[in-house]
Formats: C-alpha cells, sequence, structure tokens
C-alpha cells in the first residue's frame, strides 16, 4: 500500500462513531480527575498506578488498556507513551489525555482496530512526567508563558539531561567488544538523578517495554536515536554530526511512521526548520547528553522516539482540537508498530521460560533479552535474519527466520543445558565488564548547555 495511502486508510477506521472530547488544558487535579473517570469509563481494560512522586509530591500516573490490567500477558508487547517531560511543553500531556479517552470511547463502541489493539497490545500512557513544572507554565498561561518557564522540575533540572550517560560508555565499550544493550548504571547513579527522572528508571526497569514515544513541543519533527554524539569536539549547536544506532534503518521506519501519518509533520517545513519526511537523527539535529530515548536503547530492551508535535510549546485552547485531529491517526498508528519483527518463548528442556536470555541478531549489534517469563520481542524490518537465543548455562541456539511486513514471525527456542564446562572455557559473562571497570575507563563529560529538546 502507497505510504500516503496508509494513513489515509486508517484515518477512515477511525471516523466513525469517533468521539465527543473536550479540548481545555488540565492542570493536575483536572488531569487526575480526567484519568479517574477513563477508568471508570472503562473498569475492565483499564488501570491506573503510580511509578513515584515529583518534588512537591504529586504522583506520576499512568494510565494502563490491556484485556487484562495488571498483568503481562506472554507474547503480548508492552508499549508506552509519556508526556510533558518538559512542563511548559503542553500538547503531548492534552493529546494523551485525549488518547485516553479515544480509546475508551472507541473500546466501548466495539471499534474493531481499537479493539484489537487494546487485546494485542499492553498500553501504559503517562500523560506528565513532570507535573510541577506544568503548574509553573501553566500559572503564566499560552499568552504569556516564557519560553523556559516551568520547562524543568521543582528543583530546577531538566529532566531530559538527567539520566546517566550511558551514551559515553556505550563507545567506549564499543571499541572493546564490550556489551552493546544493557549497559550498566554508575554505582552512584541514584544520587545523581532527580526524584522523577529515578521513579521513570524504576519504571522501564519493572516492565519489558518494546516500543515508546515521549512528547515534546517547540519544533514538529519525528526525532530518533542516538541523540548523543560520539565525536565530543563538536560542542556547538551549529555542528552536527549524525549518530546512528545498529538500527537506523529500523528507527527510521518507526519515526515516518508517526511523521507520515500526521497531517503536516512529513512536509519537513515546519516552525522555520527543514527536516526530510519529518524526520532527524537527534545528535544530526544537535547533540544532547543523558537524554531519555538513548537511555531506553541503550539500558533497556525499549525502542523509543521523541515526537516534537508544536511550534507552540504552549498552544491556546482553541488549537487543541486542530492539533488532535492532526495526531490521532498517528498515536494510533505508531502504537501498531510495536507489532514486528519477531517475538517467541526463550525455555530449557521443560518448558520453563528463562528470563535474561540474550537475544542476538547477525549484522545487527545490539541485542535484546527475555523478559521474566521467558518471552522476548525483537523489532525488526522485513527481510531474512539469522538469530541466535543463548543464556548462562545453556548451549546457544541458532534459527535462520524470515520476517514479513504485516505481523511479527514467531520463533520460539528450546536451550538445552550445557555440560560441564572446563575452567578455560568459562568467560564469565562473555566479553561484559562490570560496572566499576567500566566506569574507570571512561569519565561522562557534562551537558551541553543551550539545546532544547
Amino acid at each position: 500500500m502507497a505510504r500516503w495511502l496508509r494513513p489515509l486508510v486508517g484515518a477512515l477506521l477511525l471516523l466513525e462513531g469517533a468521539a465527543a472530547l473536550s479540548f481545555l488544558h488540565h492542570r493536575y487535579e483536572e488531569l487526575v480527575q480526567a484519568l479517574f473517570r477513563v477508568q471508570s469509563q472503562c473498569p475492565y481494560v483499564t488501570r491506573i498506578y503510580s511509578i513515584g512522586r515529583s518534588v512537591e509530591g504529586r504522583h506520576l500516573y499512568v494510565l494502563e488498556f490491556s484485556d487484562y490490567p495488571g498483568i503481562h500477558e506472554p507474547l503480548e508487547p508492552e508499549f508506552k507513551y509519556v508526556g510533558n517531560m518538559h512542563g511548559n511543553e503542553v500538547l503531548g500531556r492534552e493529546l494523551l489525555l485525549q488518547l485516553s479517552e479515544f480509546l475508551c470511547e472507541e473500546y466501548r463502541r466495539g471499534n474493531e482496530r481499537i479493539t484489537h489493539l487494546i487485546h494485542d497490545t499492553r498500553i501504559h500512557i503517562m500523560p506528565s512526567m513532570n507535573p510541577d513544572g506544568y503548574e509553573v507554565a501553566a500559572k503564566q498561561g499560552p499568552d504569556s508563558n516564557g519560553y523556559l518557564t516551568g520547562r524543568n522540575n521543582a528543583n530546577g533540572v531538566d529532566l531530559n539531561r538527567n539520566f546517566p550517560d550511558l551514551n559515553t560508555l556505550m563507545y567506549y565499550s564499543r571499541e572493546i567488544s564490550g556489551p552493546n544493550h544493557h549497559i550498566p548504571l554508575p554505582d552512584n547513579w541514584k544520587s545523581q538523578v532527580e526524584p522523577e527522572t529515578l521513579a521513570v528508571i524504576q519504571w522501564i526497569s519493572s516492565y519489558n517495554f518494546v516500543l515508546s514515544a515521549n512528547l515534546h513541543g517547540g519544533a514538529v519533527v519525528a526525532n530518533y536515536p542516538y541523540d548523543k554524539s560520539q565525536d565530543q569536539r563538536f560542542r556547538s549547536h551549529r555542528r552536527t554530526v549524525n549518530t546512528p544506532t545498529p538500527d537506523d534503518k529500523l528507527f527510521q521506519k518507526l519515526a515516518k511512521t508517526y511523521s507520515y501519518a500526521h497531517s503536516w509533520m512529513h512536509r519537513g517545513w515546519n516552525c522555520g526548520d527543514y527536516f526530510a519526511d519529518g524526520i532527524t537523527n537527534g545528535a544530526s539535529w544537535y547533540s544532547l547528553s543523558k537524554g531519555m530515548q538513548d537511555f531506553n536503547y541503550l539500558y533497556t530492551n525499549c525502542f523509543e522516539i521523541t515526537l516534537e508535535l508544536s511550534c507552540n510549546k504552549f498552544p491556546p485552547e482553541e488549537d487543541l482540537e486542530r492539533q488532535w485531529m492532526a495526531n490521532r491517526e498517528a498515536l494510533v498508528a505508531f502504537i501498531e508498530e510495536v507489532h514486528q519483527g519477531i517475538k517467541g518463548m526463550v525455555s530449557d528442556e521443560n518448558n520453563n521460560g528463562i528470563a535474561g536470555a540474550v537475544i542476538s541478531v547477525q549484522g545487527i549489534s545490539h541485542d535484546i533479552t527475555s523478559g521474566d517469563m521467558g518471552d522476548y520481542f525483537r523489532l525488526l524490518l522485513p527481510g531474512t535474519y539469522t538469530v541466535t537465543a543463548s543464556a548462562e548455562g545453556y548451549q546457544p541456539l541458532t534459527v535462520t527466520t524470515t520476517v514479513g511486513p504485516a505481523a511479527p514471525s514467531l520463533v520460539h527456542f528450546q536451550l538445552k543445558q550445557e555440560a560441564v564446562r572446563k575452567p578455560a572455557e568459562r568467560k564469565a559473562s562473555g566479553t561484559r565488564m562490570n560496572n566499576k571497570a567500566l566506569q574507570k575507563k571512561v569519565v561522562p563529560r557534562a551537558t551541553r548547555r543551550g539545546t532544547q529538546r
């Protein structure tokens, strides 16, 4: 199907019986009420939980959609949206509230597309990661809001510059054939992050997220990793270096899925900037250190992109409906992207799931791991791949599989226990280095000032 036709077809599927929504800015108390209202309207497919509190004690609420809320079903992927990381970038916050109401209403109406999505995906929606910053920005209002007013949390910290710098560790690790995934955290990382950042790190460590997007404002573009350039000589935002991940083509496809389903993002010219196809590599735009999307990719199994959704960081209420209509299909289509590539179970000879098994794809130097139940999800573009599953104490198993353009291919691995190895064959964790060894080799550099993502 032609690229331009897919968003149109998807949008038509959503038009019938579209819910009437309220297009208002929501302060914290109103946001909480909106979330619980959705939960009360769709009690059998939703759950509300808090991952922690902000500096000023506000809950960081998440609304979950699933046919079995609160339960991870084997082979059902976990997806997340995070909004309002920068308190004064508010469109994402409102869009995620609108999306929550929309999913609930369309599920109740029997919309087949939405029903399948909720039954086949565990969707987590966090409308605001920075509720304290939002309250500061909201006091100013859309008309007099300063460009940076409310951007940071209550301690004055930019949360998108507050995650452990795993890029620097990864770049060094790559030079010595060290780990290419789940880079170890610095030993003192908890003392270096804000309460909101700590809560998110613990959250993404507790759920085996597969795909994610965080929603920002100030530009209109879908931004994908890496955000941080390897070449530290380029310190000015005027100097850029494209810094692709091993999954660069996949990330470009994910970003284009959103941009082409969006009403105008794909056109490229927005807010005085031009981005071909409405997408950009983060470091190619400008280098950003300690960002959330790179952290997701380097520390977990989650592939995350950053969505810049509006030129105006705090758009007036009269613009919210237009923005919702521009983003509605894109928000749904991006969730659907979690269903691609390969997935399966890694088990032993007694069919017990093996947690933490490493899934390696030949030619792509970025591995993922199986979850607590032994299920794994590896996003891949269509093609033929050689895939290996390995786990401590088991013989690795390699298979060749073909991935199609639609549903993910189901590839299971049943590993046999390894015979007792000779001492010379034991390699601790292959070439993996422990935290202290890796930390001693690299001193992360300070975050560059002046960037805005």
